[in-house]
């Protein structure tokens, strides 16, 4: 079905030569890990040592520049390289006492200060395909 003459617009295609600085847009990148842990203060079998091939996912936000982007891929990528090297095949332990995956975000999101010209909107830690932890900033 087609519809003519709709009274909406979308706020993206106003014009072809509008401009959509104003426009905020998230951009993410995920990476994989796989890398040991356990929870010393969990009593269960995770307090003992086992891995997972984590999926680590960060995003940010902010208004599209003129070059048409929020935040240039690589960038992101590169702050993600820096999660990879430091956890990737390692026991996460000797960097997070306790790295349950609430805690592995709150590292990394200690650590995108230093390293990301935008503040992170979230970050997910995927411990299992269908168990993930979620930070959103609000």
């Amino acid at each position: 079905m087609v519809v003519v003459g709709s009274s909406w617009a979308s706020p993206l295609y106003n014009s072809p030569d509008s401009e959509v600085a104003e426009l905020i847009i998230t951009v993410s990148k995920r990476i994989r890990i796989d890398a040991a842990h356990f929870l010393p203060e969990y009593d269960g079998p995770c307090k003992n040592v086992h891995g997972h091939s984590w999926i680590i996912e960060v995003g940010v936000k902010g208004p599209v520049k003129k070059n048409g982007m929020v935040m240039d891929f690589k960038d992101l990528g590169k702050f993600l390289d820096r999660i990879e090297k430091k956890f990737d095949h390692t026991l996460i332990n000797d960097t997070i006492k306790n790295p349950t995956a609430e805690n592995i975000i709150k590292y990394i999101e200690k650590e995108s200060f230093d390293y990301l010209e935008l503040p992170l909107e979230f970050i997910r830690t995927w411990e299992t395909p269908d168990s993930c932890a979620e930070w959103r900033a609000d």
